[in-house]
């Protein structure tokens, strides 16, 4: 949290989470797809991507492991150019071996049932499992109510994580509804030797996109 960072946020996605703030990038039912997506060849991205004096990039969405196939040329040039990746993925695609030998971290972050998807489309065991055996993985969890605790636990014990590679993030779109879950939810992380991380952007600009 807090380093500077390029961020690459891909279209589509294969959820629909009813509290996502980025609808923009996958719920064509409400957002114009050719207003809001910018179709883009790999080297225009890369030359995009040099344009900033940053060499840490997060690669967002959407669900950018849908596109890894077309990422994996990218990642591997700015590489070459010094550059470090995270990727911010749901945790239910399999990366591909182009894909981890350059990502220093995965940021997985696994939907509950608060976010409204099926069981079967949010939860991908062979993924999870590829997820959890990487040590560069951590779990980020969005949490929207208290009950949410029982199934990250669940999940916790199911792929045998460690408390350490264990997030819990409080749902919100304001600074205020961020302070009220953060107060109990902070104290969840206590008690299960969870890490607390919160929504930074929010508290320092709002909803504002683009932040």
């Amino acid at each position: 949290m807090g380093v500077p960072s390029v961020f690459l946020r891909l279209a589509t996605c294969n959820l629909s989470c009813h509290w996502c703030d980025t609808k923009y990038t996958w719920d064509w039912r409400n957002f114009d797809y050719e207003a809001e997506v910018v179709e883009l060849e790999a080297p225009e991205v890369q030359r995009k991507i040099q344009a900033f004096n940053c060499s840490h990039v997060v690669i967002t969405g959407g669900e950018p492991m849908l596109q890894q196939k077309e990422l994996e040329p990218l990642v591997e040039s700015l590489a070459a150019q010094g550059h470090k990746f995270e990727v911010e993925t749901n945790g239910t695609i399999v990366p591909q071996p182009g894909m981890l030998h350059h990502i220093g971290q995965w940021n997985v972050s696994p939907k509950l049932r608060s976010s409204g998807n099926t069981s079967a489309g949010r939860l991908i065991p062979r993924a999870l499992e590829t997820f959890a055996r990487l040590p560069e993985a951590y779990f980020k969890f969005v949490v929207t109510e208290e009950s949410d605790i029982d199934e990250v636990c669940a999940l916790r014990d199911q792929y045998e994580l460690t408390p350490d590679r264990v997030l819990l993030m409080p749902e919100g779109r304001t600074p205020d509804a961020l302070a009220k879950k953060s107060a109990w939810l902070s104290e969840a992380c206590v008690k299960h030797g969870f890490r607390f991380t919160t929504r930074l952007h929010i508290i320092l600009w709002g909803d504002e996109r683009g932040r």
